[in-house]
């Protein structure tokens, strides 16, 4: 089966420094994984080449078949749903809700003269629906709170069918409430069989969706472990990333870790 993300011999590099690499990496469709490590490690650098916002120094990074440099990559885009913090940034204030998921059928930030129809609509009021925001469609944007950007933000990278969601810390700054429920939504919907390949990166250990498949542990811009969660996701290996005991625990497909 190919990969729908394939990076070989990857290294990225600031300067004299290497910040991430040498890397090999691959995600097959189907697969739900989670990038973990300290701050440093390079998840953010690594996920930013994977929705082609940022491109190795060395190596190569095939996305959805096509490798990067030698494609269109605002055509790609359009196959890759992300979301971030930054992103979030660069949305109009002042575009209503239902019109932020809109346009991402377009690759587009904001309304202009582009014309949808009542299956793009009905799609973007399902997708507010899937994440519990339909309610918000006709507020504006700047007007939600936090939690609900994030929930917008990624029904809006999902308009576009993508066949790879990179979720960059989806729960981050959420209340216990807020992160429970945006968490349970993404695990009901990377569940569907339909569902794209999803890339999800975090801090938190808890903030792992259930149902997660794989992980990829970074340390210092290398990879320590990599693989399947049950084999690589240990108190072993959080021990080694973080450089203190850490003990973990699972309840009910649920991560959750502490020192010792």
């Amino acid at each position: 089966m190919s990969a729908v993300l394939s990076l070989q011999n990857v290294s990225v590099r600031k300067g004299d420094r290497t910040i991430l690499g040498p890397l090999n990496w691959e995600v097959h469709a189907g697969e739900r994984w989670v990038i973990l490590g300290p701050n440093g490690a390079g998840k953010t650098t690594l996920l930013q080449m994977c929705a082609t916002l940022a491109h190795p120094t060395i190596g190569t990074v095939s996305i959805l078949g096509e490798q990067l440099g030698k494609v269109d990559v605002f055509e790609l885009r359009n196959r890759v749903g992300f979301t971030s913090s930054a992103m979030i940034d660069l949305l109009p204030p002042e575009e209503k809700v239902i019109d932020i998921v809109l346009t991402a059928a377009y690759a587009m930030l904001e309304r202009w003269q582009e014309i949808y129809d009542l299956w793009d609509e009905s799609r973007a009021k399902a997708l507010l629906t899937t994440f519990g925001v339909r309610e918000l469609g006709e507020r504006t944007f700047r007007t939600l709170s936090e939690g609900e950007k994030k929930r917008v933000q990624i029904a809006r990278a999902i308009m576009s069918d993508p066949e790879l969601l990179l979720l960059d810390e989806p729960a981050a700054g959420l209340d216990l409430g807020g992160r429970e429920d945006i968490l349970r939504r993404i695990s009901q919907f990377a569940a569907e069989p339909t569902a794209p390949a999803t890339v999800i990166v975090t801090h938190h250990i808890e903030e792992i969706p259930a149902g997660t498949t794989h992980v990829l542990l970074l340390k210092n811009g290398l990879v320590v472990r990599q693989g399947l969660i049950e084999d690589n996701l240990t108190s072993d290996s959080l021990s080694e990333i973080y450089g203190i005991p850490i003990l973990l625990e699972i309840n009910y497909g649920r991560y959750f870790a502490q020192a010792l």
